[in-house]
């Protein structure tokens, strides 16, 4: 994995559950990692859905290994959440692709 091609920086969240002062669960996200990445691919794709029709918009991120990282966090990148969908492993610890979705409405 070239350096030079890791044009993109990403921050890695994740996800924490706490009970606010009325005792209602709530969902935070807490920085977990800024890194560079590369974009390898995004594409948006429309599905007919119950409520109508929606976009889904994916995208594959090429980072360095990084120990830690799961389906249940996500990805900010251009100030929009992204749920990571799939990690794959690249070699014995040398990178992760992470497949990641934003739905719009």
């Amino acid at each position: 994995m070239k350096s030079g091609k890791l044009t993109d920086s990403i921050q890695i969240e994740h996800r924490t559950d706490a009970v606010n002062d009325y005792g209602t669960p709530t969902t935070t996200w807490r920085p977990f990692a800024s890194v560079r990445a590369e974009r390898i691919d995004q594409t948006t794709e429309e599905f007919m859905r119950s409520f109508g029709a929606s976009e889904e918009e994916a995208v594959v991120f090429r980072i360095r290994h990084l120990d830690g990282i799961s389906n249940a966090d996500r990805v900010l990148w251009h100030g929009q959440p992204y749920n990571i969908s799939q990690v794959t492993p690249i070699g014995r610890r040398k990178g992760l692709d992470l497949r990641c979705t934003r739905l719009t409405e």
